[in-house]
C-alpha cells in the first residue's frame, strides 16, 4: 500500500527548479508589459488620427458630408423675348428635355460604366461627357448639363436604364426658339453653352459652367440684357439621391424683351428677293438710321444650335458659300455706287462746282495705265447729273484726279467709309479706305495717280459693305446728313442718330437731279415704274465674274426708305441684276405702306 503524505506538509522544491519558477514569471511579466506598450501605441495612433481627422480636417470632412447629403439644382432664366418692330415673335423660348449630371454621387472610378452606358444612349463620345465632369469637378454638388433636346427614345431608354444610371437626372428647361427658322439669322444670330475659353473669361461677370449664351448677331451683342439672373434650389437628398427637404431658393430673373427696328414682313421679302443668289440686301429709314431689313446668302437655321452640335455637324454648317458671314457687312469694291462720295468731293471743294461740264472719251491715260469708259467710246460733253444717269467713268475719273488723292479720301471717310458704322453686330467690317500710309505699310510704295483714279470709280483698293453704301445714299435721301444704323428700337429723337455733313444746298440738288436722272433716262431706266431715285455699279471682281450692286431711295420726293442689293460674284450688272431687286423691296415697301 503506498505511502500519502500528510495534508499540511510541505515538500521542499529543489534549487533548479526555483530558478524555472522566477525566469517563468518573469517573462510573463515582460510579455505583458511590451503588450502594454504596443496597445498604447496603437491607441495613441488612433487617437493622433481622430484628433487630426477632427480638428486638422474637420471642416473638409463635414463640407464633404455636407455635399453628399445637400445638393444644388441651379434654375437657368428664361432668355429674353426678341420682337420686330410690329411685335412680331423673331425669338423666344421654348420646354425641351436635357440630362444632367451629379458628379458627387458616385466616386470617380465609378462612373466608367455609367458614362459608357449614357454616352451610347445619347451617341455622344464618352471623352466628350468625361470632359465636363472633369471641367466642373468630380467632387461638385451641382448638376452639369451633358445634352439638351432629347427625343422621345433617349428620354425612354434613360428611364429604362434608370437603375444603372446613378447621378444622372432629366429636367425640362428653356431652350431658344425661332420660329420664322432662318429668317433673319445674320442679324437675330443663335445661342450656345459656353465652352471653356469663353468661360474663362466671363467667370468674372457671373458665368457659370452650362451657361447658354448668345453667340452671334443681336443674342451676342444684347446678351446682357437678354440673359436673366440665375435662380435655384438648395436641397437635402438621401442616399439614393430622392429630395428629404427644400433648404433654399431663389427665383430665376427673366431676361428683358427686346423690340428690334426690323419689320419681318420686309425682312421676308428682301429674304425672297435675294433667293438662293450670293449676296446682301439692306433696307433702312434714311431719317434715323432704324434697319428695316438685312438680309444675307447662303443662310442657316438658329434652331439647329438649340441642341448639341457634333463636329461633323459644324463642318458641314460651315460648308458652301460660308453661311455664317453676314455679306451685308462684308467689305467689296463698292464700284459706280461710289460716285456720290466723288461728285460731292468735286462740288464742295469747289473745284468743279455744279455746273461743270466736261469732256468724256473711250479711255483716261496717266502714264501707262488707260481707265477705259465702260462704253468704250465716252459719252461727249457731260455735267454731274447726265454723268450719273449713265454712270461715265472719265467723267468722274477726271473729278477724281482733279480734286487729288487726299481730298478724295477726306470725303470718302466723311460719308463713314473706311470705319464701321456701329450698328450692334460685333461681326461688322469697317471696309477699306487706302491711302498714302496704307499703301507704304502694304505695297512699300507711294501713293499715284491712278490710285486716285481707281478709288474715285469706287475700285482698286477700296472696300465697302452693303450696310455702308447704304448710309451713303441715305445722306442725299435726308438732306446731308449721316446716320448711325441701328436695329436696338429706341424711342429717341431723329436728331440723336445723325450728324450733318454740311453739304451746299446746290450740291444735295444735284446729287438728287443725278440720282433721280439714273430711274428716268439712264442706267436704271427699265425701273421707272418705282417712284426711286438710285444708282447702280458694277464691280470687277478677278478670276471671278462681276459684283452687282444697286441701291436706291423712295419716294424720290420724300424719302422714307433706302435699299441696297448686292450680288457677289454674279456678273450681268448692277442694273440689270442688283437693280430689280431693289425695285421689289422698295415696291413692297410703299405698297404695306398703303
Amino acid at each position: 500500500m503506498a505511502r500519502v503524505a500528510p495534508i499540511g506538509k510541505i515538500t521542499p522544491i529543489s534549487q533548479a527548479g526555483r530558478k524555472t519558477t522566477q525566469r517563468t514569471v518573469g517573462g510573463t511579466y515582460q510579455a505583458v508589459f511590451v503588450m502594454g506598450i504596443i496597445s498604447l501605441l496603437l491607441l495613441g495612433g488612433i487617437g493622433s488620427r481622430l484628433a487630426y481627422l477632427q480638428i486638422v480636417e474637420g471642416k473638409t470632412n463635414q463640407e464633404r458630408a455636407e455635399n453628399n447629403r445637400i445638393r444644388t439644382i441651379p434654375k437657368q432664366p428664361v432668355r429674353g423675348t426678341i420682337f420686330d418692330r410690329k411685335g412680331k415673335v423673331l425669338a423666344s423660348s421654348r420646354l425641351s428635355h436635357s440630362v444632367f449630371i451629379w458628379p458627387i454621387a458616385q466616386t470617380k472610378n465609378n462612373w466608367d460604366k455609367t458614362v459608357e452606358r449614357l454616352a451610347r444612349v445619347l451617341e455622344i463620345p464618352e471623352e466628350e461627357i468625361r470632359q465636363k465632369v472633369t471641367q466642373s469637378d468630380y467632387s461638385a454638388p451641382t448638376l452639369i448639363r451633358i445634352a439638351r433636346g432629347l427625343d422621345v427614345g433617349q428620354i425612354t431608354a434613360l428611364k429604362e436604364y434608370n437603375s444603372d444610371l446613378e447621378g444622372i437626372e432629366i429636367d425640362i428647361e428653356h431652350v431658344r426658339d425661332y420660329p420664322e427658322e432662318d429668317l433673319g439669322a445674320h442679324v437675330l444670330g443663335y445661342t450656345g453653352e459656353l465652352d471653356a475659353e469663353q468661360l474663362e473669361k466671363r467667370k468674372k461677370d457671373g458665368y457659370r459652367l452650362g451657361d447658354i449664351v448668345g453667340q452671334m448677331g443681336v443674342e451676342e451683342s444684347l446678351e446682357s440684357q437678354l440673359r436673366g439672373e440665375w435662380g435655384g434650389k438648395q436641397v437635402e437628398v438621401n442616399g439614393k439621391g430622392k429630395v428629404l427637404r427644400i433648404l433654399g431658393q431663389k427665383e430665376a430673373k427673366a431676361g428683358k424683351d427686346i423690340t428690334l427696328t426690323l419689320d419681318a414682313e420686309l425682312q421676308k421679302v428682301a429674304a425672297a428677293t435675294l433667293g438662293r443668289r450670293k449676296g446682301a440686301i439692306v433696307a433702312l429709314d434714311p431719317r434715323n438710321g432704324e434697319v428695316l431689313a438685312m438680309a444675307s446668302y447662303p443662310t442657316f437655321d438658329p434652331n439647329i444650335f438649340s441642341g448639341r452640335i457634333t463636329p461633323q455637324m459644324w463642318e458641314e454648317l460651315q460648308g458652301e458659300g460660308n453661311p455664317f458671314v453676314n455679306r451685308a457687312l462684308r467689305g467689296f469694291p463698292p464700284a459706280s455706287t461710289f460716285k456720290v462720295v466723288t461728285a460731292t468731293a468735286g462740288m464742295e471743294s469747289e473745284k468743279y462746282p455744279p455746273g461743270t461740264v466736261l469732256n468724256t472719251f473711250a479711255y483716261l491715260r496717266v502714264g501707262g495705265t488707260a481707265f477705259g469708259e465702260w462704253n468704250k467710246a465716252g459719252f461727249g460733253p457731260l455735267g454731274y447729273v447726265r454723268a450719273l444717269a449713265w454712270s461715265s467713268n472719265t467723267f468722274f475719273g477726271q473729278i477724281g484726279r482733279g480734286v487729288s488723292g487726299p481730298t478724295l479720301i477726306d470725303w470718302s471717310r466723311r460719308y463713314g467709309f473706311g470705319e464701321k458704322t456701329g450698328i450692334e453686330l460685333s461681326s461688322e467690317s469697317g471696309g477699306l479706305i487706302a491711302d498714302e500710309k496704307w499703301k507704304q505699310e502694304n505695297y512699300d510704295w507711294e501713293w499715284t495717280v491712278g490710285d486716285t483714279i481707281n478709288m474715285s470709280i469706287g475700285q482698286g483698293f477700296t472696300q465697302a459693305t452693303p450696310l455702308q453704301v447704304a448710309v451713303m445714299f441715305a445722306v442725299v435721301a435726308n438732306g446731308g446728313y449721316r446716320v448711325t444704323p441701328h436695329l436696338f428700337k429706341e424711342e429717341k429723337d431723329e436728331s440723336e442718330w445723325r450728324t450733318s455733313l454740311d453739304l451746299e444746298p446746290e450740291t444735295l440738288e444735284t446729287l438728287r437731279s443725278g440720282l433721280r436722272a439714273v430711274i428716268t433716262t439712264g442706267t436704271g431706266s427699265k425701273l421707272g415704274y418705282v417712284p426711286m431715285a438710285g444708282k447702280s455699279g458694277t464691280a470687277e471682281a478677278p478670276p471671278g465674274p462681276t459684283h452687282a450692286w444697286f441701291g436706291g431711295y423712295a419716294p424720290y420726293n420724300d424719302p422714307e426708305i433706302v435699299v441696297v442689293a448686292f450680288a457677289e460674284n454674279s456678273g450681268g450688272g448692277g442694273s440689270k441684276v442688283a437693280g430689280p431687286m431693289v425695285a421689289k423691296v422698295v415696291d413692297a415697301y410703299l405698297k404695306g405702306k398703303k
